[in-house]
């Protein structure tokens, strides 16, 4: 029978496409990786791997070996994990992936309390704005918006994000406010370009009347990043259209006031998402039941909608 560990670092390579990534998962250097998956190529006596300088591509047997292994080795790691939880009190590492100002704000705040809890979990949070392959990066949860899951992920709404027009009060002052999202084509705006696409945002607002009307600003400034276009509003250079779990803090000082107050837009969900296992590692299991309940706690889901 083969040692587990080649098992791992065929299967995390596979997943990974590079021995490299493997290798950060595991805690193992890239030579050891691609040793373990030589030595079990010799033992199965077939290659697995067709290797470039770019990426792992899979065989025709790999393929057939990783459908048949995949599963029962993930469920194998899951029930060591459990085991290995001491004195039956969630233990290990939480690897886990959010936006940067998104966690900075709403989850580094938590941290005490959820380790008050859970002393035996050392969180490992990664900071980035990007969706990532949970399974395949080894993640335990993540925590986004716009998300786009495959069957095996599960995802537990947060809050509907709402995008609300805002300005600095100074912005607005002597000069008469829009009345209409027509109107937004007389001042300067600071304009978001996706990630995603790479394109400028065009946000369509709507109200409770059912209208609908393009936010058209002058664009002044062009930012991928929703907190530099905060700071950037506050400084009076020009309105944004902002999600509300960025604007919220900043209109609850008084730094920001919201204009058009009767429209905003629907950006969908923020969720956390985990993948969807029989045997999910108690820790994943309580960070997902304790952000579920601190947000609701919290009032998270009220305080970003903008109707």
């Amino acid at each position: 029978m083969q040692p587990l560990s080649h098992l791992e670092s065929f299967v995390k390579s596979a997943e990974s496409g590079s021995f490299s990534a493997a290798a950060r998962h595991m805690g193992l250097t890239p030579a050891a990786v691609s040793k373990n998956v030589a030595r079990l190529e010799d033992g199965l006596g077939v290659r697995l791997f067709q290797r470039s300088t770019r990426r792992l591509a899979l065989t025709e047997g790999g393929q057939r070996l990783l459908a048949q292994i995949s599963e029962p080795l993930g469920t194998l790691a899951d029930a060591v994990a459990h085991a290995a939880e001491a004195d039956g009190q969630p233990a290990g590492t939480l690897k886990v992936s959010m936006g940067l100002a998104f966690g900075r704000a709403y989850l580094v705040p938590l941290l005490d309390e959820f380790l008050q809890r859970y002393p035996a979990i050392q969180p490992d949070w990664r900071f980035e704005n990007r969706q990532v392959d949970l399974i395949g990066e080894g993640f335990d949860a993540g925590i986004g918006g716009g998300l786009n899951l495959n069957p095996d992920m599960v995802a537990r709404t947060l809050g509907q994000i709402h995008l609300v027009v805002v300005a600095a009060p100074a912005l607005l002052r002597g000069r008469r406010a829009p009345r209409h999202p027509a109107d937004l084509a007389r001042w300067d705006g600071i304009a978001r370009r996706t990630i995603r696409t790479g394109r400028v945002q065009v946000t369509t607002l709507r109200n409770k009347a059912g209208d609908v009307a393009p936010a058209e600003l002058r664009p002044r400034i062009v930012f991928d990043d929703p907190e530099a276009m905060c700071q950037a509003a506050m400084m009076g250079l020009g309105m944004a259209v902002l999600p509300m779990p960025f604007a919220q803090p900043w209109l609850a000082r008084g730094d920001l006031v919201r204009v058009l107050p009767g429209w905003w837009a629907d950006s969908g969900p923020t969720s956390l998402y985990y993948p969807s296992k029989k045997l999910l590692p108690a820790r994943t299991r309580v960070f997902v039941d304790f952000i579920v309940e601190q947000f609701a706690q919290r009032g998270f889901a009220q305080r970003v909608r903008g109707d």
